[in-house]
């Protein structure tokens, strides 16, 4: 039953204005009843809110509390913040920052650039690893084990004619952000856009978590990210010296 539940807590994340019992039992492929227990028990513990007009659930503050226990805990929220704002501030563009999750990165954190126009990375969503900056970065700098793992096991769906979708390709790929020590991603995930990533290593060698700068393409070409690289790895390195390992 807890495996149930926290199947429910992820479908509900997936609908932030809140969706119906039913909508949710068969999203789930649970009985309506079943759904319903399960959903009123998250609701006392705090992690499911109901809409009595709506008749709608969502999650609940329960969770975002023990999210921001997490953040704060793993040292993202106080130390990582102003560091990413000192980066925005010279690039003028958004700096985002996601950890390894399984075969997913997960964003932890993001700081708005000054241009009109803006690339987000939600924190608490996940991402592709195949075909982001960051993701490449946080595949690279794994143990020497879990990034060939990881390159063959990854599964490697397109999203834009530009994804690396060739497993030979991707090793490669993954082989030259080692060397390089940083990976860009030019419009790989989405149409108009690039960004460039670097690791965030610990004294493992092993990368704790990964930033990025992202840019629309009309915007910013390849040649201009990668005038990011330094400033984004003076930033990996004071992040890499205060933040906790994984």
């Amino acid at each position: 039953m807890v495996g149930k539940a926290l199947r429910l807590l992820g479908l509900l994340s997936e609908h932030p204005h809140g969706t119906s019992l039913s909508e949710l039992a068969q999203s789930a492929g649970y009985p309506v009843s079943t759904t319903h227990r399960l959903l009123k028990s998250l609701q006392r513990e705090g992690f499911v809110r109901s809409d009595d007009d709506s008749k709608r659930y969502s999650l609940g503050l329960r969770l975002f509390e023990l999210g921001q226990r997490v953040s704060h805990g793993r040292g993202f929220a106080g130390v990582a913040l102003p560091v990413m704002q000192r980066v925005t501030a010279a690039t003028r563009e958004p700096t985002l920052m996601s950890v390894l999750e399984g075969h997913d990165q997960l964003y932890v954190h993001y700081v708005e650039g000054r241009q009109q126009v803006q690339i987000t990375g939600e924190p608490g969503n996940r991402g592709p690893l195949h075909c982001t900056a960051m993701g490449k970065c946080l595949v690279a700098f794994q143990s020497p084990e879990d990034s060939r793992k990881l390159v063959n096991e990854l599964e490697l769906p397109s999203f834009t004619p530009n994804t690396i979708t060739n497993r030979d390709t991707f090793a490669e790929e993954i082989a030259r952000a080692r060397q390089l020590g940083y990976a860009v991603a030019d419009e790989e995930h989405e149409f108009g856009i690039r960004a460039v990533g670097v690791p965030v290593i610990g004294v493992d060698g092993i990368a704790i978590a990964a930033l990025s700068t992202a840019a629309p393409a009309y915007r910013m070409t390849m040649e201009r990210l990668r005038e990011f690289v330094p400033l984004l790895q003076d930033a990996a390195r004071e992040l890499a010296a205060v933040l906790p390992p994984r």
